[in-house]
């Protein structure tokens, strides 16, 4: 008698693999879409950094806060809407910037304080952990 070598992989071997490629892809998809998310967020938050640097500006001039407001004292006015940024204002110094439906519509607040050198960021994009 002869004794046979084995070639290949039984059919147990190869469900074990399967098996297992499913279930790291059952826990990677969903991670993997809320980093898609977040990157296109992004976009929103680094949008804002024209207005939190003029609002800033203007509290180191003593200019009052009720008076910052979209086109004045040197803040900027929103011009153009994105893919995933439809508008950007400033009312009282508080900056709201608002996704699109690529984003779910998620807002980002920032509101400064007195001195213009810390921000409190808050909006539906916080409950959402966009931001």
């Amino acid at each position: 008698m002869s004794i046979q070598s084995k070639k290949g992989f039984s059919l147990i071997e190869l469900m074990v693999v399967v098996a297992i490629v499913g279930i790291l892809t059952a826990l990677a998809v969903p991670s993997y879409q809320k980093y898609i998310e977040k990157a296109k967020f992004s976009e929103v938050i680094s949008s804002t950094e024209p207005y939190k640097l003029a609002v800033a500006l203007d509290l180191q001039e003593s200019i009052p806060m009720n008076e910052l407001n979209s086109g004045e004292h040197d803040i900027p006015t929103f011009t153009e809407a994105t893919e995933n940024l439809a508008d950007i204002t400033v009312s009282a110094g508080i900056i709201i910037a608002k996704g699109t439906k690529s984003v779910e519509e998620n807002t980002y607040i920032l509101t400064p304080n007195s001195q213009g050198t810390e921000w409190i960021t808050s909006g539906s994009c916080k409950e959402n952990t966009l931001c």
